[in-house]
């Protein structure tokens, strides 16, 4: 049975220590595969009219896209040319559920975040996504520093 890690993305150096920790991880499982994943963050909760929710659908579509081309696919790419066997997703919401679901979805073993040091004393005080992970997962959450 292929055991899956949930590696979360944030398009940053600190997304990358969190990919080759993953790599590293997966080299000692061996039958592994690596679940890149990188969350455009999005709330539902807006009022607009029907021509906004239309565009705002089509900047959607446009911002996965970009996601997969500029953060997502390098990744990816690396990872297989090493000879591991990854896949990528890109969804829009919040960080932090987004990743507890697919690893639910896709019966993963873990997630694999990076430790950010983005948004400073106001990420401290209000919470992240690292320590939303950390707190509610049902899988253990390792944090790449």
């Amino acid at each position: 049975m292929t055991t899956k890690l949930v590696v979360g993305l944030d398009g940053h150096g600190s997304g990358e220590r969190a990919v080759a920790f993953a790599k590293n991880l997966a080299d000692l499982i061996g039958d592994c595969e690596l679940l890149i994943v990188y969350v455009v963050e999005w709330s539902p909760y807006s009022f607009q009219t029907a021509e906004e929710n239309a565009q705002r659908h089509k900047r959607r579509e446009e911002e996965i896209s970009t996601a997969m081309q500029r953060v997502v696919d390098p990744a990816v790419g690396k990872l297989t040319d090493a000879g591991a066997k990854a896949t990528g997703i890109v969804r829009h919401g919040d960080v932090a559920s987004i990743l507890m679901a697919i690893s639910e979805e896709e019966g993963a073993s873990q997630i694999i975040v990076s430790r950010s040091s983005e948004g400073g004393f106001t990420k401290r005080i209000f919470g992240s996504a690292t320590s939303n992970l950390v707190m509610h997962a049902s899988v253990p959450v390792t944090v790449v520093s």
